[in-house]
């Protein structure tokens, strides 16, 4: 069966599953099994195994090195997504390949909870280049994060209140290693000099982090992979690295890097030296099992190889 007909027959399924439930509580018993659980990226998953524990079971779509912005549904992906109890995403355009599909289930009554909906706009940023969208990458700006997971937490409780006080004291955690290492982030930041916080990369992905921590970000893509960087973009960054001084770039797990090269050797036809800094986490995390494959090591993987990079230390 494609995956089209098996999103017409989940179609069918969940308009009869409304009817029946209005959207109640999942019914089961808590000692029984644990809250059947999707989420689209890893960010986003490593969330909810923190605040669910035991009470989830959880699977990310996109695993590390794939690319969210153009991840397209497969067939086992509609498979898994029927037999959720909940499905979280990340919204703002983020899982654009994705997006129809994630949007028909929420409007059909399937449960669903783009995390990011509990966001003050006000707080997101808007850059005039991505069409009118907001920026997806809130994960970078860790006092925005704290909101997801406390969105997270509200939308857990609700489904499952046997658990709400587990779920609750999970989350209260989660968040004070958060805001932990925030400052670790702030103080690592504030050992560059304000002349050297530049952070160039293959995308447009760190503006949240720029904003919090103040350094000024360049990508050679923009907000989306989906756009195409051209000749043109490459010669101007390349320009803004040699102006600047620059010593370092940086490379993404998730996004291919023969951009980030043609801009190192760009900067070489100007007489400017700059390196590969190291490779940093945007839209995936790393491998299961290691430090980079959950958010806090990721986020510290960042700053450290950035904060390394460009002092050259």
């Amino acid at each position: 069966m494609t995956a089209r007909a098996r999103l017409a027959g989940l179609t069918a399924a969940v308009l009869l599953l409304a009817a029946c439930n209005g959207g109640a509580a999942v019914s089961h018993d808590a000692e029984e099994r644990p809250l059947h659980i999707v989420a689209t990226i890893g960010q986003i998953a490593d969330a909810v195994r923190r605040v669910g524990g035991d009470g989830v079971q959880v699977h990310a779509l996109m695993g590390p090195g794939v690319d969210p912005h153009l991840y397209r549904a497969s067939e086992s992906d509609i498979t898994r997504l029927e037999s959720a109890d909940v499905v979280f995403w990340n919204g703002l355009h983020l899982e654009a390949g994705m997006t129809g599909v994630l949007e028909r289930m929420q409007d059909l009554g399937v449960r669903s909870l783009r995390v990011t909906d509990g966001i003050d706009r006000a707080q997101l940023l808007a850059p005039p280049e991505f069409e009118g969208a907001y920026d997806p990458h809130v994960w970078f700006d860790l006092d925005l994060w704290t909101v997801v997971v406390a969105s997270i937490r509200d939308a857990l409780v609700e489904m499952d209140p046997d658990r709400a006080a587990t779920y609750r004291a999970n989350a209260e955690a989660y968040i004070a290693e958060i805001e932990a290492l925030d400052v670790y982030v702030k103080t690592q930041a504030d050992t560059l000099d304000a002349g050297i916080r530049a952070l160039v990369t293959a995308h447009d992905a760190f503006n949240y982090f720029a904003q919090r921590y103040g350094f000024e970000v360049r990508g050679l893509q923009g907000i989306s992979t989906e756009s195409e960087a051209s000749t043109a973009d490459v010669q101007d960054l390349a320009r803004f690295i040699s102006d600047r001084g620059i010593r370092a770039v940086f490379i993404e797990s998730s996004v291919p890097d023969q951009g980030v090269q043609a801009v190192i050797e760009a900067a070489g036809a100007r007489g400017h030296t700059v390196v590969v800094g190291g490779e940093i986490y945007s839209d995936a995390m790393g491998a299961e099992g290691t430090p980079e494959g959950a958010y806090l090591g990721m986020i510290r993987h960042n700053i450290d190889t950035i904060v390394s990079g460009l002092t050259g230390e």
